[in-house]
């Protein structure tokens, strides 16, 4: 387990740029917390380490973001998911959820702690907390991280 405080959405970019250089194909990062925590930063972090040229949102109403990059000299694609707006686990496999959850790229998933029985083992859960104004406690950990 990782644990740090964020004082600004640039310092939790930064850290999720750290805890990117760690990632592999079929890596699944669930990340937790409530609105406005500071999901979609950490991803912009993320996308940022592979080299992503789209610009990064949070997949709110379109459920899903594949972003294109670059690992390692090769393509890799990045999968944002954001379940906000699923009312039921049933309605994840109806979008084909599984099929970009368990492929070859990096699946990165907001609000996951909606669906926890869901997601496999070696998942790796990024909680931010909001704890001020500007600061954030993230916390790392499970699956197979090595960060």
């Amino acid at each position: 387990m990782k644990e740090f405080l964020s004082r600004s959405a640039e310092e939790t970019r930064g850290r999720a740029r750290e805890f990117a250089e760690t990632l592999q194909r079929g890596d699944i990062v669930l990340l937790v917390g409530t609105l406005g925590a500071g999901k979609t930063e950490f991803v912009r972090g993320i996308c940022d380490v592979f080299h992503c040229t789209a610009s990064v949102s949070s997949p709110t109403f379109t459920l899903l973001n594949i972003y294109e990059g670059v690992s390692k000299g090769s393509a890799i694609s990045l999968y944002h998911f954001d379940l906000y707006r699923i009312e039921s686990e049933t309605e994840l496999p109806a979008i084909g959820f599984d099929e970009y959850l368990f492929g070859d790229g990096v699946s990165i998933v907001e609000w996951a702690d909606r669906f926890p029985r869901f997601f496999p083992k070696q998942a790796i859960t990024v909680q931010i907390e909001p704890c001020g104004e500007n600061e954030r406690r993230v916390v790392i950990s499970g699956g197979k991280s090595r960060f």
